[in-house]
C-alpha cells in the first residue's frame, strides 16, 4: 500500500508490504541512478520479506523517487532527516535499516534496532565516482552535472563528508562475492547498480529476503 509521512520539509510517500504489527524494514535506494537500475529489485524483495511475515517500508526521501523536491533542492542532510522520520512515522512498531550501497549513508540518525546494508559505499568514495561520471579528475566546488542529476555545491559537501558511521548497535554487512571488500556474507549475484539499464536478479533477491529475514528473528530473539 502507499502510505506518507511528514518531515520538516513537507510530505512524502512511503510503499509499504507485509503484516501491519511486529518489525518492520526499512530500505534506503541508492543515491541518484543507481536508484532507478535498484527499485525493481528492492520491490521485489520487499514482496518477498511480506511471504516471510516481515514487513517493509521504502520511503520516497526529498529529491528521490516521486517526491516534489528537487535533487538541487536537497542535500544528504535533509535526506538523513527525512528517514529519520519516516521511521518515526512507524510508531512503536521495532524498526530495522536495510541500506543498498549510498542508501547506507542515510540511515545514521535513525533510530532503529539494528542496520542491514548492502555493499555499502563511503560518501567519499561516491563523490570519487561521481566526478569519474561527470569527467572530472579533481574534486568539484561548483554545481555538475553527473548521470543526469544536477548536484550542488551543498550535496557535493555533504557527500564527501558522509560516512555510514551510526551510533552502536548491530550491523550486517552483505557484498557480492566479487566485491573484496570485507563482509558477513558474500553471495553470487548481479551488481544492479552498475548495469546500464534498470534489472532484476530473482535468485538474489531471494538469497537477500531470506538473509534478512533470518537476521531480524535473530536480533528480536
Amino acid at each position: 500500500m502507499i502510505d506518507w509521512y511528514d518531515w520538516s520539509g513537507g510530505r512524502e510517500a512511503m510503499l509499504r508490504f507485509g503484516p501491519a504489527t511486529g518489525p518492520v524494514v526499512v530500505i534506503a535506494l541508492p543515491l541518484f541512478e543507481e536508484a532507478n537500475r535498484t527499485r525493481t529489485f528492492a520491490v521485489a524483495l520487499m514482496r518477498l520479506l511480506a511471504e516471510r511475515n516481515i514487513a517493509s517500508a521504502l520511503p520516497d526521501l526529498p529529491g528521490t523517487g516521486e517526491s516534489l523536491v528537487q535533487i538541487e533542492e536537497t542535500s544528504v542532510s535533509a535526506m538523513r532527516e527525512a528517514m529519520a522520520a519516516a521511521v518515526d512515522h512507524l510508531g512503536t512498531r521495532r524498526a530495522y535499516a536495510c541500506g543498498f550501497r549510498s542508501g547506507a549513508l542515510l540511515d545514521v540518525t535513525a533510530f532503529v534496532q539494528a542496520r542491514w546494508h548492502l555493499a555499502p559505499v563511503e560518501g567519499k568514495a561516491l563523490v570519487t565516482e561521481l566526478l569519474r561520471i561527470a569527467g572530472k579528475s579533481a574534486p568539484a566546488e561548483a554545481p555538475m552535472l553527473a548521470g543526469g542529476n544536477l548536484l550542488t555545491a551543498i550535496m557535493l559537501a555533504d557527500l564527501k563528508a558522509a560516512t555510514t558511521d551510526a551510533e552502536p548497535g548491530p550491523l550486517r554487512v552483505v557484498r557480492l562475492e566479487s566485491d573484496p571488500r570485507p563482509a558477513d556474507r558474500k553471495p553470487p549475484g548481479l551488481p544492479l547498480w552498475r548495469r546500464a539499464e534498470p534489472d532484476h536478479d530473482p535468485a538474489l533477491a531471494a538469497l537477500l529476503a531470506e538473509d534478512i529475514a533470518t537476521w531480524i528473528r535473530a536480533c528480536e530473539g
